[in-house]
């Protein structure tokens, strides 16, 4: 398959099922909010290194957590009991995406540069990306940040300042989601974290149709 590419001053998407088995559709682009929505209503997402162009993927296969079906292993119920939890909602947006940001620039290398935090805290003040935070005893333990949109949320990167950190704000947020009625949490890519805490696989056709069901809130 072919990559595709976007130009700025022509706000579309290949379709998505053109994407290469690898998940790759489109490069070029840019990261307007209008853009982005866009994008994210189609199940595409921007991920690529500082520096170089915008890639736009869109896996075949997504890797999602449905709220009812996130998994607390014995050894969590054991840790969220000893403590006090408060979740909150955009504590801070900038400080939790950033917080994000250094984490794994200091242990793998990150894809969230200034142009993306830049991009993301215009989609936050457009009422679309939000941060959760969780915090242990009154100290803030971890968090993550995302784009919500009707009933779906898409992850982006998450970060702990304690030991399970972002862990117990996921566990908290599913559950939130779960009475809120929303139809996912899409992971993007697999990862073993995740899959311990009830992330699975769909097909494209699957998670298509739980995104436009979502889309209309």
């Amino acid at each position: 398959m072919p990559v595709f590419r976007v130009h700025e001053k022509e706000l579309s998407f290949p379709n998505p099922i053109l994407a290469r088995d690898d998940g790759l559709l489109a490069v070029g682009g840019d990261l307007s909010v209008e853009r982005l929505l866009l994008a994210y209503s189609h199940g595409i997402f921007p991920w690529y290194n500082p520096g170089e162009e915008i890639l736009w993927w869109c896996p075949k296969k997504r890797f999602v957590i449905f709220p009812s079906e996130i998994h607390i292993s014995h050894s969590m119920k054991k840790y969220i009991k000893k403590h006090a939890f408060r979740i909150a909602w955009n504590r801070n947006f900038a400080d939790t995406m950033h917080r994000c940001r250094l984490k794994r620039e200091f242990n793998e290398g990150t894809w969230i540069s200034d142009e993306m935090e830049e991009a993301y805290y215009h989609l936050h003040k457009q009422g679309y990306a939000v941060s959760v935070e969780i915090f242990e005893d009154e100290e803030l333990a971890g968090g993550f940040y995302g784009v919500c949109i009707g009933k779906c949320f898409f992850g982006e990167s998450m970060f702990s300042e304690k030991q399970n950190g972002s862990k117990t704000a996921l566990i908290a947020f599913a559950q939130l989601l779960e009475r809120q009625n929303f139809l996912f949490i899409d992971c993007q890519f697999h990862t073993e974290h995740l899959e311990s805490m009830g992330g699975r696989y769909i097909s494209w056709e699957e998670y298509e149709e739980l995104l436009q069901k979502g889309l209309q809130g």
